[in-house]
Protein backbone atom coordinates (compact mmCIF):
# COMPACT_ATOMS: atom_id res chain seq x y z
CA UNK A 1 0.00 0.00 0.00
CA UNK A 2 1.11 3.26 -0.94
CA UNK A 3 -0.22 7.15 -0.15
CA UNK A 4 1.30 9.32 -2.41
CA UNK A 5 0.64 13.28 -2.68
CA UNK A 6 1.58 15.98 -5.32
CA UNK A 7 4.85 16.77 -3.94
CA UNK A 8 6.13 13.36 -3.90
CA UNK A 9 4.66 12.00 -7.10
CA UNK A 10 6.72 14.89 -8.54
CA UNK A 11 7.30 14.91 -12.70
CA UNK A 12 5.76 11.92 -13.28
CA UNK A 13 3.17 12.32 -15.88
CA UNK A 14 1.30 9.03 -15.98
CA UNK A 15 0.63 9.25 -11.59
CA UNK A 16 -2.81 11.21 -9.86
CA UNK A 17 -2.05 13.59 -7.55
CA UNK A 18 -3.49 12.63 -4.09
CA UNK A 19 -3.82 9.44 -4.66
CA UNK A 20 -4.31 5.89 -2.72
CA UNK A 21 -2.39 2.87 -4.23
CA UNK A 22 -3.52 -0.47 -3.59
CA UNK A 23 -2.84 -4.11 -5.09
CA UNK A 24 -5.12 -6.90 -4.85
CA UNK A 25 -4.93 -11.05 -6.14
CA UNK A 26 -7.14 -13.39 -7.08
CA UNK A 27 -6.68 -16.91 -7.56
CA UNK A 28 -9.21 -19.85 -8.67
CA UNK A 29 -9.00 -23.11 -9.44
CA UNK A 30 -10.66 -26.12 -11.44
CA UNK A 31 -10.55 -29.31 -12.81
CA UNK A 32 -8.70 -29.63 -16.21
CA UNK A 33 -11.01 -31.11 -19.07
CA UNK A 34 -8.26 -31.55 -21.58
CA UNK A 35 -5.01 -33.68 -21.91
CA UNK A 36 -1.55 -32.67 -24.35
CA UNK A 37 0.50 -35.31 -24.40
CA UNK A 38 3.85 -34.69 -25.68
CA UNK A 39 5.83 -37.90 -26.92
CA UNK A 40 7.94 -39.57 -29.61
CA UNK A 41 11.06 -41.66 -30.96
CA UNK A 42 14.46 -41.41 -31.21
CA UNK A 43 16.52 -43.39 -33.54
CA UNK A 44 20.16 -43.65 -34.03
CA UNK A 45 22.71 -45.10 -36.76
CA UNK A 46 25.58 -44.86 -38.56
CA UNK A 47 23.52 -43.42 -41.52
CA UNK A 48 20.83 -41.18 -41.82
CA UNK A 49 18.53 -43.06 -44.09
CA UNK A 50 18.07 -46.22 -42.60
CA UNK A 51 17.39 -43.90 -38.91
CA UNK A 52 14.65 -41.87 -40.63
CA UNK A 53 13.17 -44.88 -42.30
CA UNK A 54 12.89 -46.75 -38.46
CA UNK A 55 12.10 -43.79 -36.77
CA UNK A 56 9.21 -42.91 -39.47
CA UNK A 57 8.01 -46.50 -39.30
CA UNK A 58 7.62 -46.25 -35.64
CA UNK A 59 5.64 -42.94 -35.72
CA UNK A 60 3.27 -44.56 -38.22
CA UNK A 61 2.90 -47.68 -36.24
CA UNK A 62 1.95 -45.58 -33.02
CA UNK A 63 -0.78 -42.94 -35.10
CA UNK A 64 -2.25 -45.94 -36.32
CA UNK A 65 -2.55 -47.45 -32.61
CA UNK A 66 -3.78 -44.54 -31.50
CA UNK A 67 -6.45 -43.49 -34.42
CA UNK A 68 -7.40 -47.60 -33.66
CA UNK A 69 -7.76 -46.48 -30.10
CA UNK A 70 -10.25 -43.70 -31.09
CA UNK A 71 -8.15 -40.51 -31.11
CA UNK A 72 -8.91 -38.84 -33.75
CA UNK A 73 -5.84 -38.19 -36.37
CA UNK A 74 -6.66 -34.38 -36.31
CA UNK A 75 -5.36 -34.38 -32.63
CA UNK A 76 -2.25 -35.87 -33.38
CA UNK A 77 0.12 -33.41 -34.94
CA UNK A 78 3.68 -33.17 -35.38
CA UNK A 79 5.50 -30.71 -32.59
CA UNK A 80 9.05 -31.33 -33.81
CA UNK A 81 11.25 -33.08 -35.85
CA UNK A 82 14.97 -33.24 -35.89
CA UNK A 83 18.13 -34.92 -37.56
CA UNK A 84 21.46 -34.20 -36.15
CA UNK A 85 24.99 -35.91 -36.34
CA UNK A 86 26.50 -37.62 -33.10
CA UNK A 87 30.05 -37.29 -32.05
CA UNK A 88 32.03 -38.86 -29.44
CA UNK A 89 35.41 -37.52 -27.69
CA UNK A 90 38.17 -39.41 -27.97
CA UNK A 91 41.79 -38.54 -26.79
CA UNK A 92 40.45 -35.07 -27.19
CA UNK A 93 39.65 -35.23 -30.86
CA UNK A 94 35.42 -35.69 -32.13
CA UNK A 95 34.68 -38.75 -33.58
CA UNK A 96 31.61 -38.93 -35.40
CA UNK A 97 29.23 -41.47 -34.23
CA UNK A 98 26.23 -41.80 -36.59
CA UNK A 99 22.86 -39.40 -36.94
CA UNK A 100 20.17 -39.55 -34.54
CA UNK A 101 16.39 -38.40 -35.60
CA UNK A 102 13.97 -37.24 -32.79
CA UNK A 103 10.53 -37.11 -34.28
CA UNK A 104 7.68 -35.70 -31.21
CA UNK A 105 4.16 -36.24 -31.66
CA UNK A 106 1.64 -34.17 -29.90
CA UNK A 107 -1.54 -35.52 -28.67
CA UNK A 108 -4.93 -34.19 -27.65
CA UNK A 109 -7.35 -36.02 -25.51
CA UNK A 110 -11.16 -34.44 -24.47
CA UNK A 111 -10.92 -35.53 -21.00
CA UNK A 112 -8.23 -36.65 -18.21
CA UNK A 113 -9.09 -39.94 -17.89
CA UNK A 114 -7.52 -41.83 -20.80
CA UNK A 115 -3.96 -39.82 -20.73
CA UNK A 116 -2.41 -43.26 -19.34
CA UNK A 117 -4.27 -45.37 -21.86
CA UNK A 118 -2.35 -43.14 -24.72
CA UNK A 119 0.91 -43.36 -22.86
CA UNK A 120 0.69 -47.06 -22.71
CA UNK A 121 -0.63 -47.62 -26.19
CA UNK A 122 1.55 -45.63 -27.33
CA UNK A 123 5.01 -46.51 -26.34
CA UNK A 124 3.89 -50.59 -26.56
CA UNK A 125 4.47 -49.33 -29.93
CA UNK A 126 7.45 -47.70 -30.24
CA UNK A 127 7.51 -44.20 -28.57
CA UNK A 128 10.72 -44.42 -26.52
CA UNK A 129 10.39 -40.76 -25.14
CA UNK A 130 7.40 -38.81 -23.43
CA UNK A 131 8.02 -35.37 -23.32
CA UNK A 132 5.28 -33.70 -21.10
CA UNK A 133 2.11 -34.59 -20.06
CA UNK A 134 -0.01 -31.73 -19.34
CA UNK A 135 -3.72 -30.38 -18.51
CA UNK A 136 -5.96 -27.68 -19.82
CA UNK A 137 -9.11 -25.96 -19.44
CA UNK A 138 -11.82 -25.46 -22.02
CA UNK A 139 -13.17 -22.61 -20.14
CA UNK A 140 -9.53 -20.99 -19.11
CA UNK A 141 -10.62 -17.70 -20.26
CA UNK A 142 -13.90 -18.15 -17.75
CA UNK A 143 -11.77 -19.05 -14.61
CA UNK A 144 -8.95 -16.07 -15.57
CA UNK A 145 -11.54 -13.85 -15.29
CA UNK A 146 -12.92 -15.01 -12.29
CA UNK A 147 -9.50 -14.50 -10.56
CA UNK A 148 -9.25 -10.95 -12.00
CA UNK A 149 -12.82 -10.27 -10.78
CA UNK A 150 -11.75 -11.44 -7.62
CA UNK A 151 -7.99 -9.32 -7.47
CA UNK A 152 -10.36 -5.82 -8.14
CA UNK A 153 -12.71 -6.68 -5.34
CA UNK A 154 -10.04 -7.24 -3.10
CA UNK A 155 -8.19 -4.20 -4.09
CA UNK A 156 -11.38 -2.11 -3.73
CA UNK A 157 -11.65 -3.47 -0.30
CA UNK A 158 -8.41 -2.88 0.75
CA UNK A 159 -8.53 1.19 -0.88
CA UNK A 160 -12.19 1.75 1.03
CA UNK A 161 -10.55 0.34 4.42
CA UNK A 162 -7.43 2.92 3.96
CA UNK A 163 -9.37 5.71 3.26
CA UNK A 164 -11.71 4.79 6.04
CA UNK A 165 -9.42 4.40 8.54
CA UNK A 166 -7.74 8.10 7.10
CA UNK A 167 -11.13 9.49 7.09
CA UNK A 168 -11.18 10.59 3.36
CA UNK A 169 -13.53 9.55 0.86
CA UNK A 170 -12.03 7.74 -2.49
CA UNK A 171 -13.70 8.93 -6.40
CA UNK A 172 -16.26 6.38 -7.35
CA UNK A 173 -13.75 4.62 -9.44
CA UNK A 174 -10.23 4.32 -10.03
CA UNK A 175 -8.21 6.75 -12.02
CA UNK A 176 -5.37 4.09 -12.92
CA UNK A 177 -5.97 0.61 -13.76
CA UNK A 178 -3.06 -1.89 -14.11
CA UNK A 179 -3.10 -5.41 -14.68
CA UNK A 180 -0.37 -7.29 -13.50
CA UNK A 181 -1.41 -11.11 -13.39
CA UNK A 182 -0.65 -14.42 -13.93
CA UNK A 183 -1.40 -16.83 -16.59
CA UNK A 184 -2.60 -20.50 -15.03
CA UNK A 185 -0.28 -22.48 -13.85
CA UNK A 186 0.52 -25.24 -15.81
CA UNK A 187 0.26 -28.54 -14.67
CA UNK A 188 2.62 -31.38 -14.59
CA UNK A 189 2.24 -35.63 -14.34
CA UNK A 190 2.61 -37.77 -11.68
CA UNK A 191 3.10 -41.56 -12.64
CA UNK A 192 2.90 -44.73 -10.72
CA UNK A 193 3.23 -48.12 -11.93
CA UNK A 194 0.15 -50.57 -10.76
CA UNK A 195 0.48 -54.14 -10.11
CA UNK A 196 -0.70 -54.50 -14.18
CA UNK A 197 1.52 -52.09 -14.80
CA UNK A 198 -0.68 -49.71 -16.39
CA UNK A 199 0.27 -45.77 -15.90
CA UNK A 200 -1.94 -43.63 -13.93
CA UNK A 201 -2.23 -40.21 -14.00
CA UNK A 202 -2.86 -37.80 -11.68
CA UNK A 203 -4.37 -34.51 -13.27
CA UNK A 204 -5.14 -32.37 -10.09
CA UNK A 205 -6.84 -29.32 -10.67
CA UNK A 206 -5.52 -25.88 -12.52
CA UNK A 207 -4.73 -23.08 -11.08
CA UNK A 208 -5.71 -19.53 -12.73
CA UNK A 209 -3.91 -16.66 -10.37
CA UNK A 210 -4.48 -12.40 -11.29
CA UNK A 211 -3.08 -9.42 -9.55
CA UNK A 212 -3.97 -5.82 -10.28
CA UNK A 213 -2.83 -2.59 -9.03
CA UNK A 214 -5.23 0.42 -8.24
CA UNK A 215 -4.80 4.28 -8.08
CA UNK A 216 -8.07 6.11 -6.34
CA UNK A 217 -7.90 9.77 -5.88
CA UNK A 218 -9.02 10.88 -2.22
CA UNK A 219 -9.94 14.04 -0.60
Amino acid sequence: MTILNRSERGAEKEGCDFTIEVSGEGVTSAAPDRTIITLGVVTEGKEVAPVQRENADAIRAIIEALTALGVPRSNVQTKSYSIDPQYDYEDGKQVFRGYKATHLLQITLDGVEHAGTVLDTATAHGANLVSEVAFASSEAEKHQEEALAQAVRRAQQKAAGIAAALGVSLSAVPCKVQEIGTEGEPIRFKTMMAASDATLIEPGQLTFKAAVRLWYLFA
